[in-house]
C-alpha cells in the first residue's frame, strides 16, 4: 500500500516544554538542524493522540490547508536522565521510541478571531473537516490555529477521532453527527460550507484516504488491550472517514444551523 513520504529524524536536544498545552509538548532540535514541536507518545492520550495528529494534519494538507511539516521523531533514553524536572523526566522516559513532530513556526502567533482576517472558504474547510474528524478542540478558548506570515496554519489535531479511545464501541460513531461544532472558533466566518464540502469530497478520495491512513506507523497501532489489531484499526479509520463523508450534507446543515 502506498504511503506518504514523511521524514524520520532523531531528537538531538530537548529545549523547553510548552506548558500551555494539556499534553505538554516540547520544543526540540533534530539532527537535521531544525526545531520541532514534539508530541510525546507518553503523554495523557498516548499513541492515539499521535495518530489523530498525523491523520488530522495530513487530511488538512490534502484539502489545501496550511499545516507545518509533520515528521516522525526518534527519542532515545538519554534525555530523561539529564532532565531535572521530575514531571518532564517521566514524560521523556515514557516516550522513548517513535514520536511525532511538527516544524516549529518561529514568531507565529495564536489566531485571534477578533483581529485576524481569514478567507471564508478556508474557515469553512476547517469547520467541515473538524466535523468529519470529530475534533473537539478548536474553540475560542483553545483555537489550535496559528498566524504565520499572514496565513492561517492548522495545528494540534490530537483530540480528533475520539472514538479510538474505546475500540469496542467505535462503530457506534459512524452515523453520529457532531453537535459540538457549535463551539468552533471559526463557525461565524464559515459562510461557504457547501463549497468547502464539495472540495473536501473531491480531495479525500479513497486513494488519498488510504495513503494517509497507511502512513500511521505500525507500532502506534499495536496495543494488546485493544479489541482490534493494526490492520483492523486502519480499516476502521478508513470506514469512519467514508461514513462521515457519506453524511457530509448532514454535517454541513448542522454547522449552518449552529451558525
Amino acid at each position: 500500500m502506498q504511503t506518504l513520504d514523511i521524514r524520520t529524524v532523531d531528537v538531538v536536544q530537548y529545549i523547553s516544554p510548552l506548558r500551555e498545552g494539556g499534553s505538554m509538548p516540547g520544543i526540540v532540535k533534530a539532527d537535521d538542524g531544525f526545531l520541532y514541536v514534539l508530541k510525546f507518545r507518553g503523554a495523557g492520550q498516548g499513541k492515539n493522540a499521535l495518530i489523530a495528529e498525523l491523520l488530522g494534519g495530513e487530511f488538512a494538507r490534502a484539502i489545501g490547508l496550511k499545516v507545518p511539516e509533520i515528521v516522525l521523531m526518534n527519542l532515545d533514553d538519554s534525555f530523561s536522565k539529564m532532565e531535572p524536572d521530575e514531571e518532564i523526566q517521566d514524560l521523556l522516559k515514557f516516550s522513548v521510541g517513535l514520536n511525532l513532530g511538527l516544524h516549529f513556526l518561529s514568531s507565529a502567533i495564536t489566531y485571534d478571531p477578533l483581529v485576524s482576517e481569514i478567507p471564508a472558504l478556508t474557515s469553512s474547510k476547517i469547520v467541515v473537516l473538524d466535523s468529519l474528524m470529530s475534533n473537539i478542540d478548536r474553540t475560542a478558548k483553545n483555537p489550535n490555529l496559528l498566524m504565520w506570515k499572514n496565513e492561517l496554519w492548522v495545528i494540534d489535531n490530537g483530540s480528533s477521532f475520539y472514538f479510538h479511545h474505546n475500540w469496542e464501541t467505535w462503530e457506534n460513531h459512524l452515523t453520529k453527527s457532531f453537535p459540538l461544532i457549535k463551539d468552533h472558533v471559526l463557525l461565524n466566518k464559515a459562510t461557504q460550507l457547501e463549497e468547502a464540502a464539495e472540495e473536501i469530497q473531491k480531495a479525500l478520495d479513497d486513494k488519498t484516504l488510504k495513503t494517509i491512513i497507511y502512513t500511521i506507523p505500525e507500532e502506534w497501532l499495536i496495543d494488546e488491550n485493544d479489541a482490534l489489531n493494526a490492520d483492523e484499526k486502519r480499516q476502521a479509520y478508513f470506514d469512519y472517514m467514508k461514513a462521515k463523508l457519506g453524511i457530509i450534507d448532514v454535517l454541513v446543515k448542522e454547522a449552518k444551523d449552529a451558525r
